[in-house]
Formats: C-alpha cells, sequence, structure tokens
C-alpha cells in the first residue's frame, strides 16, 4: 500500500469511484449518485478536465478525465479552420 501524497489534503477533494477497491459497492448514497461522507477521493491536482486522484481506502493513485470543460487533446474550437 502506497503512503498518501504529499498534496493530499481533506479540503481537495472528488468523488469519483476508485478503480482499484470500488469501496463505494453496496453504499446507498453512493448508489443514487450522491455525495457521500465516506467514499470521496483526494484531489491531488488537475490539468483541465484531467483530475489526478488519490483514494484514502486503498492509496491508489489514477488520473480521471472528466470531460468536463478545457480538456486535454481537444481541438481549439475558437481557432481558424480554413
Amino acid at each position: 500500500m502506497l503512503p498518501l501524497d504529499p498534496q493530499a489534503d481533506i479540503g481537495r477533494r472528488a468523488w469519483v469511484t476508485c478503480p482499484n477497491c470500488a469501496d463505494h459497492r453496496g453504499c446507498a448514497t453512493c448508489g443514487e449518485g450522491r455525495r457521500c461522507t465516506r467514499h470521496w477521493r483526494y484531489l491531488l491536482s488537475n490539468t483541465g478536465s484531467m483530475l489526478h486522484l488519490q483514494c484514502p481506502t486503498c492509496t491508489h493513485v489514477w488520473d480521471h478525465e472528466t470531460g468536463f470543460g478545457a480538456g486535454r487533446g481537444r481541438p481549439n474550437r475558437g481557432a481558424d479552420s480554413r
């Protein structure tokens, strides 16, 4: 098990399913798509819509593309396409 990242701060959280431990299974609140007080993730950093996360339960670290806002690798919609 990895230690918590030095950037881990309870003040910066995200509600994303952990792909490693799936600790949200069986939680009625998570099953309804609401913010659960137990199954949040540390938001270590972000670049546009790409989140860098760590699970406080299993300490797994991963990246998650939200698809919101200025995503990575998307074409510039304001650019002249001629």
